[in-house]
């Protein structure tokens, strides 16, 4: 089994940090349910703007309020404003990579959706991998370079 990217909220920006709070990480449903994330799952969160790394759990914030608060521990990683990446992953078999789409939101200043992007990974006979980044329509917006299994 290996740990594969299952959806990702890019570019939000912290509402808040809230230090006097149990901890986690509060979102917005709306953007967790279009992103494929569950309340108390456990997410990375990677801070743009410091470079800080850390692990939490979701919870819940007030729908529509476009919210994204560090709370606890986590309130000493990120201010307001700072830039952050949010994903969650899943653990898959190797030969089910294919069929994972992972779910990609990108965010304006104000956390609202811009872009709604969808991960994909294919498989040639040869056995090599591609990877596209695809859009609401399916068009591919990237493709990087082959890779091949050894």
């Amino acid at each position: 089994m290996r740990k594969i990217v299952a959806g990702k909220l890019h570019g939000m920006h912290v509402t808040e940090a809230n230090l006097d709070y149990h901890g986690s990480i509060t979102l917005d449903p709306d953007h967790c349910e279009e992103a494929g994330m569950l309340p108390m799952e456990f997410v990375e969160i990677w801070n743009k703007n410091s470079g800080a790394r850390i692990s939490t759990y979701v919870i819940l914030g007030e729908r529509g309020s476009c919210c994204c608060i560090l709370n606890g521990a986590a309130a000493r990683t990120c201010q307001p404003g700072d830039q952050v990446i949010i994903c969650n992953s899943v653990y898959v078999h190797e030969s089910e990579l294919t069929a994972l789409k992972p779910r990609v939101l990108t965010f304006d200043k104000d956390n609202r959706i811009v872009d709604r992007l969808t991960y994909s990974v294919e498989r040639d006979a040869g056995g090599s991998y591609s990877f596209s980044i695809l859009n609401e329509s399916n068009d591919v917006l990237r493709v990087p370079a082959l890779v091949s299994r050894s």
